[in-house]
């Protein structure tokens, strides 16, 4: 998959050509009229629609208001078998991991399925005497984007550094975590309305 996605983000432009194209094909004597209006109005056009201007803040409000400071979470003391069990109830596949005491969670890392199938399973360990706090990602050594971050960068993150799940950190601290599918899904999204725009101008819509 973080292959396919490194191809996607390499052909950023795929969309607008094979639009293009189509103008031609479809009425070949439109082509220098069509292109010239093309190439003189949509970069203004674009930057107007915020064309790949989705950020890491919207994939949040999205998600709603369960994904907004209200992830998962289990604590360097819990056992890996008990974080494995609380990600297959709730269909995720990391956790993020906070300190144990105190009001405030204190973030420590994360721990991922991945973790659990390189330091547990490979390693032939007890999921059941292993904590948490001994396979998990400690916090220096995670990759975060902010709430700002565009989705692009974050994707560009994630295929480069080949993960699947990434916190999302303010001046105050972790507010969520996004996956790859969350990123895949707005990505596809905006280029599906960045072509809807395309067509309507073609079609004269501005």
């Amino acid at each position: 998959m973080l292959g396919g996605l490194r191809v996607f983000l390499s052909h950023g432009n795929v969309i607008k050509t094979a639009v293009l194209q189509q103008v031609r094909m479809v009425n070949p004597l439109l082509q220098p009229v069509a292109f010239s209006r093309f190439e003189s109005v949509t970069p203004a056009r674009i930057e107007e629609h915020g064309f790949e201007s989705t950020t890491i803040a919207d994939i949040l409000q999205g998600k709603g208001k369960g994904a907004d400071g209200s992830w998962l979470w289990c604590t360097t003391d819990d056992t890996v078998y008990d974080a494995v069990k609380s990600m297959t109830q709730n269909n995720v596949g990391a956790l993020v991991v906070v300190k144990p005491g105190g009001e405030q969670k204190s973030i420590a890392g994360i721990i991922t399925e991945r973790d659990y199938l390189r330091k547990i399973i490979v390693q032939g360990r007890s999921s059941k005497s292993t904590k948490v706090g001994d396979i998990m990602t400690e916090e220096n050594k995670l990759i975060t984007v902010s709430p700002d971050t565009k989705v692009l960068r974050a994707m560009q993150l994630m295929t480069d550094n080949r993960i699947r799940h990434i916190p999302v950190i303010n001046d105050k601290g972790m507010i969520g975590m996004v996956s790859i599918g969350d990123v895949v899904r707005a990505v596809v999204s905006e280029h599906r309305q960045e072509l809807d725009r395309l067509n309507a101008y073609i079609q004269g819509g501005y």
